[in-house]
């Protein structure tokens, strides 16, 4: 299942804004290599046409991209990085907090 708030996730539920941040990113940064050059090409591949568009935009249809952007990168990278990162997410709070999951 994808996630598009942390909150929901059921490894991390119990668990303040800042220590779910902190088990996501610890998980983030031990991904392997080959997977975090994956992620990073997807999101590649969605800033890529946006800004395009941004810059072959005028007047006023800049800042609808501009903020299709605003919301399509995180709805779209968030929930891939948490699912990418989820199978270590018990794991890593246990090892930063000691807590088993809810």
């Amino acid at each position: 299942m994808l996630y598009l708030n942390s909150q929901k996730i059921p490894e991390l539920a119990g668990l303040t804004f800042a220590q779910r941040m902190e088990v996501i990113r610890k998980a983030a940064d031990g991904l392997p290599v080959p997977t975090k050059i994956t992620l990073n090409i997807i999101k590649l591949l969605i800033l890529i046409p946006l800004f395009l568009l941004i810059a072959r935009a005028s007047g006023w249809e800049i800042v609808g991209y501009i903020v299709l952007l605003l919301v399509a990168y995180p709805a779209i990278t968030r929930p891939l990085t948490f699912a990418v990162c989820r199978k270590d997410f018990a794991r890593i709070r246990q090892q930063l907090f000691g807590q088993q999951p809810a």
